[in-house]
């Protein structure tokens, strides 16, 4: 079979076309609001240097359970979690009665430089998790790891536990060294201390990998779809907005990032238990709470073969593994993901409710 012929006239009546329905989206862009943290109300309940502390105020009946706290990543700001009304992790879980709290890490810059995993783990992670204690009244919280941040919380239950109730993580790395993780491939044979011995490292450096995982989807295909469309104003508020948090990278502490980076993508010393944070070995093998992981099947910046593994080196016996068929970003911004993963966590929580 024979490629069809190129017709001038075809591709000059499709070029048309879109550069009209390019010209309609001009005005919508133009309109779209700036605010990138526009969201759920939330108020600041707790502050150390540059980490707030939020708690999201009730839209449903409460359940009575402990209070959750989503701790994500430092690569990207939080945001993401509550972009639009429709498209909000957290509004998803205040609309079933959980009582959300979020830990922000702020936006590090060059007095930072030498903050470890134990200073975010030890430090930042604990003195929330024991605010939220403490103003409760009670012993223990649920805890949501996202991403990066669900390998420091995997790292604060294993040395934490008792202020760990239920865990539930989110397309978080555990093994950083399977054949499919293309992110520990593009780190292997860099040199981590020669990166960092200049400073922090631009968000950006991470930002970049990220994208050049799947350069053409990520860089110029999601344009044309959003022209094709006929977007409406507030599918193109939306798209900007994601944009903005895809672009906002903040900087990451030079020595955490030496941390992070060689020993958990080269090192792979999660798995191996010989992760180090503040003189400690972070044992996976601590954590005996209950674990629901959610993972994407889409997922091309933590496959979910780099999740799986968690249920070979915990001891917990109660463990649940929740597919998602979405990608990473999907997970958190998908009407499939909307429409199934808050109603799921805040079902297994509720079967798990505190002594």
């Amino acid at each position: 079979m024979t490629a069809s012929a190129f017709d001038p006239a075809r591709a000059a009546m499709e070029l048309a076309e879109f550069a009209r329905r390019a010209a309609e989206l001009l005005p919508a862009l133009r309109a779209a609001g700036d605010d990138p943290e526009a969201g759920c109300a939330r108020d600041a309940v707790w502050r150390r240097d540059k980490v707030t502390l939020y708690r999201y105020r009730a839209i449903a009946q409460p359940k009575a359970l402990p209070p959750l706290l989503i701790v994500f990543a430092l690569v990207n700001r939080p945001y993401i979690l509550d972009l639009a009304p429709d498209r909000s992790l957290i509004r998803g879980l205040l609309a079933a009665g959980l009582d959300v709290y979020l830990i922000d890490w702020g936006c590090p810059d060059g007095a930072d430089r030498d903050l470890r995993l134990a200073d975010y783990i030890d430090g930042y992670l604990d003195g929330a998790v024991r605010e939220i204690l403490a103003t409760h009244g009670i012993a223990s919280l649920n805890l949501l790891g996202v991403c990066q941040g669900g390998t420091f919380s995997l790292c604060y239950t294993a040395l934490h536990g008792d202020a760990v109730r239920n865990l539930v993580t989110m397309v978080t790395p555990v093994d950083f060294r399977t054949p499919e993780n293309l992110l520990s491939r593009w780190v292997a044979d860099i040199d981590i201390d020669l990166m960092a011995a200049g400073g922090n490292v631009p968000g950006q450096v991470l930002n970049n990998a990220f994208l050049a995982l799947q350069p053409f989807r990520l860089t110029q295909q999601k344009y044309v779809d959003l022209v094709r469309s006929g977007a409406s104003p507030a599918r193109v508020a939306e798209f900007l907005r994601m944009e903005r948090w895809i672009f906002d990278s903040p900087e990451l502490p030079a020595a955490l990032f030496r941390d992070y980076v060689k020993g958990c993508y080269q090192e792979n010393r999660l798995v191996a238990g010989t992760l180090e944070i503040g003189e400690r070995k972070v044992s996976l093998r601590a954590i005996t709470q209950p674990v629901l992981n959610i993972y994407a099947t889409q997922d091309h910046i933590v496959p979910p073969s780099a999740s799986l593994p968690l249920a070979q080196h915990i001891a917990t016996r109660d463990y649940t593994a929740m597919p998602v068929d979405v990608g990473h970003i999907g997970m958190y911004v998908s009407s499939r993901a909307r429409d199934t993963v808050p109603p799921a966590i805040a079902a297994w929580l509720a079967a798990r409710p505190a002594d």
